[in-house]
């Protein structure tokens, strides 16, 4: 669907994390082939696509399906060794979330995280990556039973905010993540990033948009109505 009219005024944002606000996922990505071809393991990129959105307990059944358990634990820990490295350098930002986030914080409005990663993880590389401080909750899915495509990062956020689900606008680059938000009754829109929304993901009928930029338009337009009425 292409952009429209905002049909309400958010009373707060949640942010999904990887490939929405950090230029992660290609470094996922990047890191995890490499240990793979260390292994002896030239893998499909599509292979490494199809883990774009999903928790660490998917990724790695899909790597037990490619590899078997035991070259998938010798993967997973190189991989992370790569990783560990990008994150205390800084993942690069996404295109747009500086201009987000500074309207946001100019209009009082408050601001979640709502990841697939982990807590530890989740937190050194919004730290490292200078965003930490930005936001007034950060929910991970060390803190919930189910991860995305369940609403329970999306709900936590929220009651975190102490704001209704239904007047949570949710920012997402993957389908996952935009279903578990429409599961939490939440307004998503999609940004992507590796993945272009496929039929299936379009059926969904949110807004899909080319950048965080044009998002930023959509509230400033919203908000520019609601202050007129």
């Amino acid at each position: 669907m292409t952009a429209r009219g905002l049909p309400f005024t958010p009373a707060a944002v949640i942010f999904d994390m990887d490939g929405l606000m950090l230029d992660s996922e290609r470094a996922i990505i990047g890191c995890l082939a490499e240990a793979a071809r260390e292994a002896g393991h030239d893998l499909p990129e599509v292979l490494w696509l199809s883990m774009v959105g999903h928790s660490e307990a998917v990724c790695r059944h899909l790597l037990d399906e490619a590899v078997g358990e035991a070259q998938r634990e010798l993967i997973l820990q190189r991989s992370h060794v790569l990783y560990d490295a990008v994150v205390a350098a800084g993942v690069p930002h996404r295109p747009g979330i500086i201009a987000m986030l500074d309207f946001l914080q100019t209009r009082g409005i408050p601001r979640a995280v709502a990841t697939s990663t982990r807590r530890p993880l989740a937190l050194k590389k919004l730290a490292a990556s200078g965003l930490l401080t930005r936001f007034d909750a950060v929910c991970t899915s060390s803190d919930v039973e189910h991860p995305k495509p369940a609403p329970d990062v999306y709900l936590l956020a929220a009651h975190s905010l102490g704001i209704e689900p239904a007047r949570c606008l949710v920012l997402e680059d993957s389908p996952t993540g935009v279903r578990a938000a429409l599961a939490a009754g939440m307004y998503p829109i999609q940004i992507p990033d590796l993945l272009e929304p496929d039929d299936a993901a379009r059926a969904l009928g949110h807004v899909i948009l080319p950048s965080l930029d044009d998002a930023r338009l959509l509230l400033e337009q919203r908000l520019a109505l609601a202050q007129a009425v």
